[in-house]
């Protein structure tokens, strides 16, 4: 068996509401598990459990208060928690890659611009990432006519349909996924469901947060669950649903439509 490609140890972090007189919040409380190269592991729990606070934490958008996260690379294994931040800008992308809710697009840029951008942050050059950028897009169905259009000026979907396809074009080692479906119709859902469950297929590590119990099951080798910060059960789908975790069943209450 290979070592894991991600090592996570009693992660820990905690919140001041200073808006509130500063109480403090522990969003994850050592929470340790591993990532096998090519697997697809599901993050579920209920809203506030900690769900996009391990995947940032894990980005490095939140420094933990205390835990490891080990990444194995082809150069060797890193510290990411203790990492500076400049080799941590130049790993993202690159090593590893975040697709959050929401794009975040520069001004007046296009969805094959950026998507060409985040190939080119993975070793392509300018030529070649231009014709995987478009590959994406069409995996995704976004209609050619849409693609030097100003990602501010797209549908909700459109908009996760392209933040999807820059962290799937030319695809890194290990993919973070925080709800990429949510915003989907059913039609574009299982296209965008479709790339995702190729990525296995290509090598790539997936660690993504979903709701529908539907695609938990069709997605993931593992899953976890968090409540409260907490992770309360790690193991195959079958086997944490048919326990039937309290946490599970308010997280999925409400189902992608």
């Amino acid at each position: 068996m290979t070592d894991p490609i991600l090592t996570v140890r009693d992660l820990t972090k905690t919140f001041t509401l200073h808006a509130i007189g500063g109480r403090q919040v522990r969003s994850l409380d050592t929470v340790s598990f591993t990532l096998a190269a090519g697997e697809h592991l599901a993050i579920a729990g209920a809203s506030g459990a900690g769900k996009s606070s391990l995947l940032r934490c894990l980005y490095r958008n939140y420094l933990p208060d205390a835990g490891r996260v080990r990444l194995r690379t082809e150069s060797g294994e890193l510290e990411l928690t203790a990492l500076p931040d400049r080799q941590m800008a130049r790993l993202r992308g690159r090593e590893f890659g975040y697709v959050s809710q929401f794009l975040a697009a520069p001004p007046r840029q296009g969805p094959l611009r950026l998507v060409a951008a985040a190939a080119q942050r993975r070793g392509l050059g300018l030529d070649a990432a231009r014709v995987a950028a478009a590959s994406s897009l069409r995996l995704l169905g976004l209609p050619e006519r849409l693609w030097d259009v100003d990602c501010s000026l797209l549908s909700g979907g459109e908009r996760q349909r392209v933040n999807l396809a820059a962290g799937t074009v030319s695809p890194p080692r290990l993919l973070l996924l925080d709800e990429p479906v949510s915003a989907l119709d059913p039609a574009n859902r299982a296209l965008a469901l479709t790339v995702i469950e190729r990525l296995t297929g290509q090598g790539v590590s997936v660690l993504a947060v979903y709701h529908d119990l539907a695609i938990i099951r069709r997605m993931a080798d593992r899953v976890l669950v968090l409540d409260g910060g907490r992770l309360i059960a790690d193991g195959p789908p079958d086997t944490v649903l048919a326990a039937g975790h309290r946490a599970l069943a308010e997280a999925t209450e409400e189902t992608y439509g």
